[in-house]
């Protein structure tokens, strides 16, 4: 069992790696874009973008927040139109265990190809900011 365990994805990098490689970069360009902005900006500019970032949400919650609500959803449609819509609620438990296990889902496929971004992405981009923070000389 424990060889089992070890062949499943690191949670720190599961989504990374299940995502295609041109949506990572896709990701990555616009992330370094915005950073590359907050170069010419001013200190306050880039406190805010930071505050920004705390509330920023990642994959993990979009999905949580997606799936939670089709099997809800799933759920009261079973219970007050037809038995046949239990079927989304099984679906959507499914494609959870599928993430969790391989971090490879075909929703988190559709939430990366919006551009969602992983905690560790955000927390790239607030460290690039406060960099520039430090770099300028100016406490965050």
């Amino acid at each position: 069992m424990d060889t089992q365990i070890q062949a499943l994805p690191s949670t720190q990098t599961k989504i990374n790696k299940a995502t295609p490689d041109h949506i990572n970069q896709q990701i990555e360009r616009r992330t370094e874009a915005r950073i590359n902005t907050f170069k010419r900006q001013e200190p306050e500019a880039i406190r805010e973008r930071i505050a920004e970032l705390e509330g920023e949400w990642d994959t993990e919650r979009v999905l949580e927040v997606a799936m939670a609500s089709l099997a809800l959803s799933s759920s009261i449609l079973t219970l007050t139109v037809n038995r046949k819509w239990a079927f989304l609620s099984g679906t959507v438990s499914a494609f959870m265990l599928q993430h969790a296990l391989q971090g490879w889902s075909l929703p988190l496929l559709l939430i990366r190809q919006t551009g969602v971004r992983t905690m560790s992405e955000i927390n790239l981009e607030k460290q690039a900011l406060k960099n520039l923070l430090d770099d300028e000389y100016y406490p965050v």
